[in-house]
């Protein structure tokens, strides 16, 4: 069963289906732990913490493939991955396809901004026209090897354009071939309840921290009919917090007393690797 069929099965199976953002191998193995049916990778996350780089346009194809192809070796949930505006032309967002396939990845989404682009939370991003992200999407779904393989449409126009031009944008991008829509930063549930009945397929809500977006639940998302909950970078910014705090008290203190009861013990990072397990092959 090919990565994008799992995808639409726990879409089928949850609603709405929880994403929850991975930035390693081994953070998917904790999602995996925790129960969760979805894997998410964001380019932020990507540049944040394997480059302490700005989500700035500042990774590229490779950098992304390598990540996915090292989580989809240690999970078999389905991963999307943050491909930002495609990188590149027809011909390259075509190879974004077909590498991302190869690399085992679920799907992917591409967005509306110009190649310049900025997180999605911030301000002075610029848009393509609807032309242009419209062959986009078509370039993505042309190079498609399977079937099953998701495309999902990201438009950032809502708090650019307004939500009228942001759903009018969406609908164009299903037309194009867009299987699911990726309506970033809303800030109303009403306003996410006339995305989803307009644009008659699957709508993903981006969940993240600190942004536009309020921290909506999953029982407020599903009223609206919201298919997909994102939490692109929550673990991370847990995880950054609690290095910063080990850090400091090590740096403070003199040891790190402190700070152990905090800490995931070695039987329990055992545990997650099934590390006695695969030792015992050894003896």
């Amino acid at each position: 069963m090919s990565a994008g069929t799992r995808f639409r099965q726990a879409l089928v199976s949850e609603a709405p289906l929880q994403i929850v953002g991975v930035i390693n191998a081994y953070a998917a193995k904790l999602a995996e732990n925790a129960g969760f049916k979805a894997l998410y990778l964001s380019g932020a996350g990507v540049a944040n913490a394997n480059f302490a780089l700005p989500d700035l346009a500042v990774t590229n194809l490779t950098d992304v493939v390598t990540e996915v192809r090292r989580i989809t070796a240690a999970t078999t949930l389905p991963l999307l991955v943050d491909a930002d505006t495609g990188w590149g032309n027809a011909i390259s967002i075509g190879r974004t396809v077909r590498e991302l396939i190869q690399a085992g990845a679920a799907g992917l989404h591409i967005e509306d901004q110009s190649e310049n682009k900025r997180c999605g939370h911030r301000p002075g991003k610029k848009l393509v026209d609807s032309d242009e992200m419209a062959a986009r999407i078509q370039a993505a779904v042309a190079a498609k090897s399977d079937h099953a393989f998701v495309i999902m449409a990201r438009t950032d126009a809502a708090n650019v354009e307004g939500l009228d031009a942001a759903i009018n944008r969406a609908k164009t991008y299903v037309a194009a071939g867009a299987e699911m829509i990726f309506a970033e930063a809303i800030t109303k549930l009403e306003d996410y309840k006339l995305v989803v009945d307009a644009v008659g397929v699957p709508v993903l809500a981006n969940i993240t921290e600190f942004g536009q977006t309020p921290l909506f639940t999953v029982q407020e998302l599903k009223s609206v009919g919201v298919s997909m909950a994102l939490y692109p970078l929550s673990a991370f910014r847990a995880m950054n917090l609690a290095a910063q705090n080990v850090f400091s008290a090590i740096r403070e203190e003199g040891t790190q007393k402190s700070m152990v009861e905090n800490m995931q013990t070695r039987d329990e990072l055992y545990e997650i690797l099934s590390y006695r397990q695969q030792e015992s092959v050894l003896n």
